[in-house]
């Protein structure tokens, strides 16, 4: 297959370092808005380069992955499907619920796959609590804990255009509590707070923030973010049920010290990052897209699934900003 990439950041790079290795890929061609760091890049991994995306589109692809600049995403999605190309795209699908409702119209009963990217459905950890739950061996699920903990913040300039804690990192909590469950958030009540840098509340945002969902079975689903987990980068989730409970990202590398003596658990090192920590997830994710692509398979997490997991987080930002449990039909505008 040759495969095309737009956007060559870090996790671009990654990506396309990733398909290059995948069974099947015969080429990548990349491009970014910089042509001078799309050109590097290139010559780092080893693709093809295009010196803008409309040469990229052009350039014969079986698919294209969209890892650029969350502002660009509706159009590249769009230009994609209008030329018939499946696309992966990270996420999110667009910068707010309008812009996403948008794309989803635009490419509705086009029939050309799109997967976005919500890597954590591809993590053996995630995947063995959903079979769990599945399964009936947790009996009926009453508690789901999760925890999105970055070892420090992202640079300033990055904040006041993330979409805020909700959007840009609890969405994958969000996303994969509906995934693993099996079940729909009904109402959430969120808080957040400031301790760290000022960027932070000049930007509108929080450092740090917590939110509780309560799911239409009646579960209650706690979810914690921070940007300032210095002990390492800190993924977690507990799926607590009648008969049995099991934890996601409770490994020898989990940034945790006990404070129980003679307990010397977890041996280290603690993961810095996202990528270094979801590396297989990438792997199996874009492994999955090539079956997408190929018309081999339905797309694992399509563009109603995003939108889902972004309700629930303007939920959460509108609670946190009025003070108060906001029902999720309050932020549907379908």
């Amino acid at each position: 297959m040759r495969l095309g990439l737009a956007g060559t950041g870090r996790i671009g790079t990654t990506h396309a370092e990733i398909l290059l290795r995948l069974d099947g890929v015969e080429s990548v061609v990349v491009a970014d808005a910089d042509a001078r760091r799309a050109e590097r890049a290139a010559a780092a991994v080893g693709a093809e380069f295009a010196a803008d995306v409309g040469t990229l589109l052009a350039s014969g692809l079986d698919g294209v992955v969209v890892a650029a600049a969350t502002d660009a995403h509706p159009e590249l999605i769009i230009k994609a499907v209008d030329a018939g190309i499946p696309v992966f795209c990270e996420k999110p699908v667009a910068a707010d619920i309008p812009g996403t409702l948008a794309v989803i119209d635009r490419i509705s009963g086009s029939g050309v796959p799109v997967q976005i990217g919500f890597q954590r459905r591809f993590d053996a950890g995630y995947l063995a609590a959903r079979a769990a739950v599945a399964s009936g061996g947790l009996g009926w699920v009453h508690t789901v804990r999760a925890t999105t903990l970055d070892p420090a913040p992202p640079p300033a300039e990055y904040v006041p255009r993330s979409g805020g804690i909700f959007r840009d990192c609890g969405v994958h909590d969000f996303d994969i509590i509906r995934w693993v469950t099996g079940r729909e958030v009904v109402e959430v009540y969120a808080r957040g707070a400031n301790r760290g840098a000022a960027f932070f509340a000049e930007a509108g945002d929080v450092d740090t923030a917590a939110a509780m969902l309560t799911l239409d079975d009646g579960t209650i689903a706690l979810v914690s973010a921070t940007r300032y987990n210095a002990a390492g980068y800190d993924v977690r989730l507990e799926v607590l049920g009648s008969a049995d409970g099991v934890v996601v990202g409770l490994d020898d590398r989990v940034p945790l010290t006990s404070a129980e003596p003679g307990v010397d658990w977890p041996a280290g090192p603690a993961y810095p990052g996202f990528l270094e920590r979801f590396r297989p997830a990438y792997e199996r994710e874009l492994a999955d897209f090539l079956r997408v692509a190929a018309g081999q398979a339905p797309s694992p997490c399509g563009v109603a699934d995003a939108l889902e997991a972004f309700y629930i987080a303007e939920a959460c930002e509108r609670s946190r900003r009025d003070h108060r449990p906001v029902p999720m039909e309050q932020v549907r505008q379908r």
